[in-house]
């Protein structure tokens, strides 16, 4: 097919519209957008991956912006896990004096937080979190030891080992820093 076959342009002569015979493909194979959400999962900015791909930076955001709807859309339908994971991660917003307390409930054997809550460090915060993961009904709960946890998690339910803690401390991890390529290279889930 030549050049001109391929942008030839029909006149219908009943309603005088102009159509183009042959469409060709519009936009970036799956291929390249892959690659580029790739490279910004591994910590490369906007700008450099328009660089490295000569992908449009705006173009790029688009596709994180569509990706990351997807992942919360399935994100929301999470089954109830058979072994929880609970643990307080302490962060700070601003200044390092302003700190706060993240309060997580994982999968054991699932990447990614389940359900969270923000606050301080104290039982109060705990039973925010804990209300809404209580109906789970795990067959333990896995921590590490804080004075929190008897309170709420009933007798022989839960089990104390920072060893075993591995998929919580991962979430943590991830949370602590965001943006590290050693951290997202080891936690690559594309």
């Amino acid at each position: 097919m030549g050049i001109g076959e391929a942008s030839k342009i029909i006149n219908c002569f009943e309603c005088g519209r102009q159509f183009v015979e042959f469409y060709s493909q519009v936009g970036y194979s799956q291929e390249v957008k892959e690659n580029c959400l790739t490279m910004y999962v591994n910590g490369n900015g906007f700008r450099a991956i328009e660089r490295i791909t000569k992908v449009n930076h705006n173009t790029v955001i688009r596709w994180v912006r569509q990706t990351g709807k997807k992942l919360l859309e399935k994100n929301n339908e999470y089954v109830i896990p058979l072994v929880g994971q609970l643990d307080e991660l302490q962060t700070f917003i601003g200044r390092k004096k302003d700190k706060i307390w993240v309060w997580t409930a994982v999968d054991k054997d699932y990447s990614s937080i389940l359900e969270w809550n923000i606050g301080d460090r104290s039982a109060e915060t705990f039973e925010k979190l804990w209300k809404n993961i209580k109906h789970w009904n795990c067959y333990f709960w896995i921590t590490d030891g804080y004075k929190v946890y008897p309170k709420f998690i009933p007798d022989g339910d839960q089990i104390i080992s920072k060893i075993s803690m591995t998929r919580v401390e991962g979430e943590n991890s991830r949370l602590r820093h965001p943006k590290s390529k050693i951290t997202s290279k080891n936690f690559l889930l594309f």
